[in-house]
């Protein structure tokens, strides 16, 4: 699971820069990045992860969450350990957390990955449950096989990856669920320990590499939840990613070092989403709240239900063959098509 390092430089007394995400740590003989999997051996920058996977399951893509990406379809969904942010409220701190030498890893190499996601019938790969970006290599080489067996690809990611990273696997990576945690650098000093800057930057360079992105925020009470915070937010996706971009509105469940707070109320949620209605955003959707009426596509143009969900499955579609409305004939922006899973999660 040793590999040697992709996107670093070599610096006087044997020490190291990372550039794979915008942390860029120095890092000394002997010592690890941020990420805690990448390791300076004598001098050459080393992974201690490659192809050691933590999690394996076939998933329905919606839990992902991708809603416009070829809906109803399955992904066979990996991930390892290790993360480069510090996030206070970390759903999988056991595996973001976890040194190598203490976590049970099974290995499964880009090939083989590839080969039982063909097998399961999945339509294509994710890299998730932890950071992606700090197995890079592993999913450079995954996504590049996987697309010459004609599989889909896809990040679900905190968005930190260098703009030199992302540019090398963009004609490998499909699809782009990009977490903006918040809208203020002192949220991501504080909770996350990284900056919001980079994120924005490589989130609109996803967009113009022509990858499919969807973005997500998890709406945390009294850290990020404030109407003018959520309407900075609506207003930076609707004008650098555009207004036909899922934007996900998540609900918060207490977790990790913030098992003081609430989760989210439901108002909360119900009132991000007409902020960015307002902001002209046209598809906004309400997560983690099994049942909501929003978990569903609408027309924006007529209303019509065009995909109904529920527990992270199409329960019916009905966008034209031409990807419109049947009611109305507006243009509805799906990537992909409809494939109609087995009702794995």
């Amino acid at each position: 699971m040793i590999h040697e390092a992709m996107f670093y430089e070599k610096l006087a007394e044997n020490e190291v820069q990372c550039n794979l995400c915008a942390h860029r740590c120095r890092v000394r003989p002997g010592k690890r990045g941020i990420c805690g999997v990448r390791e300076n051996c004598e001098g050459s920058l080393f992974s201690l992860v490659y192809g050691g996977v933590a999690n394996e399951d076939v998933a329905n893509i919606e839990q992902k969450p991708f809603y416009h990406y070829y809906p109803g379809s399955t992904a066979y969904s990996v991930g390892t350990i290790g993360c480069n942010f510090r996030c206070r409220h970390c759903q999988n701190w056991r595996l973001s957390r976890a040194a190598p030498e203490d976590a049970f890893l099974g290995t499964l190499s880009p090939s083989q990955l590839v080969m039982q996601a063909k097998m399961a019938g999945c339509q294509s790969v994710s890299w998730t449950y932890n950071e992606p970006t700090v197995w890079y290599e592993y999913t450079y080489e995954g996504a590049r096989l996987a697309k010459e067996e004609g599989l889909g690809t896809s990040y679900v990611t905190n968005g930190y990856i260098t703009p030199e990273a992302l540019e090398n696997i963009a004609p490998y990576l499909d699809a782009f669920s990009v977490d903006i945690k918040g809208f203020s650098e002192a949220f991501y000093r504080e909770i996350c320990g990284a900056k919001l800057a980079p994120v924005l930057e490589t989130s609109r360079l996803a967009k113009e590499l022509g990858i499919h992105v969807e973005v997500v925020n998890l709406v945390i009470p009294t850290h990020n939840d404030s109407p003018d915070e959520i309407r900075e937010l609506s207003r930076w996706v609707y004008e650098n990613l555009g207004k036909d971009t899922p934007l996900h509105f998540n609900r918060f469940h207490p977790h990790y070092e913030m098992k003081h707070l609430p989760p989210t109320p439901i108002n909360t949620l119900d009132r991000a989403r007409s902020i960015a209605i307002e902001e002209g955003m046209r598809f906004v959707y309400i997560g983690n709240v099994p049942g909501h009426p929003h978990e569903n596509t609408y027309c924006p143009e007529c209303g019509s239900l065009l995909i109904a969900r529920g527990f992270f499955e199409v329960q019916e579609y009905n966008i034209s063959p031409d990807k419109t409305c049947p009611k109305c004939g507006e243009t509805i922006p799906i990537t992909g098509e409809y494939r109609k899973s087995s009702g794995m999660i």
